[in-house]
């Protein structure tokens, strides 16, 4: 017995920009494409602008990648699908990544995510009601030496533990000024996407704003330029420990 499928309409093509959205976004877009000698190539950064606009990618911003690059809608949701930088759906102003990789993840990322759940009543890229954070797990946020590493739009909190992690987010929502460990002052998530797309951050001090590596990172760096003397750091299979620095 083969069973009645509907399948519906069709979608609807995607509705464009309001005509002076549309003017600015593309005098941003054609000066992002002129840096490129392949035009298809600013595929990237012009799907950071559109989301700079709506704060997600949204079938109208696809599709204004899609017109002035030349390509198929398909070809651009196809990488707009991809990455998980492009939000799809509305997100917060403030999306908060909890690296639950393996050593965050032993160092206490996961008790700091599943806290995080549960204070925010959110789960895996979901939003705070009143819109201002969106948590999700990262896979890793390349600090380990600073392990468990929490990001907000992408800057560093290292070093975080459940408590301090959710304090980090009562404040974010209640206005108060949060500041990362290392790296630039925070902005909204809108914000972060225009500086993405390769838009100068013109706020004071930010560009100055930084932060390097930590000492475990650049233990081998050191090393190999002898700047510091050689410390016997895993004992070699079989070695006892008591014999270091014999």
């Amino acid at each position: 017995m083969t069973e009645n499928v509907s399948l519906g309409m069709p979608q609807l093509p995607a509705p464009s920009y309001p005509a002076d959205v549309r003017a600015r976004l593309e005098e941003d877009a054609r000066a992002i494409i002129a840096r490129y000698p392949d035009s298809r190539s600013a595929l990237l950064p012009m799907l950071h602008l559109v989301q700079s606009e709506e704060g997600h990618v949204t079938r109208t911003g696809m599709r204004f990648c899609a017109e002035l690059l030349g390509l198929t809608t398909a070809e651009v949701t196809a990488v707009a699908t991809f990455y998980t930088m492009y939000r799809r759906k509305p997100s917060g102003d403030y999306q908060v990544g909890v690296c639950t990789n393996t050593l965050c993840a032993v160092m206490g990322g996961d008790a700091i995510f599943e806290e995080l759940k549960a204070h925010l009543g959110v789960g895996n890229d979901e939003t705070t009601d009143d819109g201002s954070i969106t948590l999700e797990h990262i896979e890793c946020n390349a600090a380990c030496d600073f392990a468990p590493v929490v990001m907000v739009n992408w800057e560093f909190f290292d070093n975080q533990t459940p408590d301090s992690a959710k304090k980090m987010v009562d404040d974010l929502r209640a206005g108060r000024t949060v500041e990362p460990t290392r790296g630039a002052p925070l902005c909204t998530f809108k914000e972060t996407a225009r500086i993405l797309a390769g838009f100068p951050d013109e706020r004071p001090g930010a560009v100055e704003a930084t932060g390097g590596a930590g000492p475990a990172s650049l233990v081998g760096l050191r090393l190999a330029k002898g700047e510091t003397p050689h410390h016997r750091i895993v004992h070699p299979r079989g070695e006892a420990a008591s014999q270091e620095g014999e």
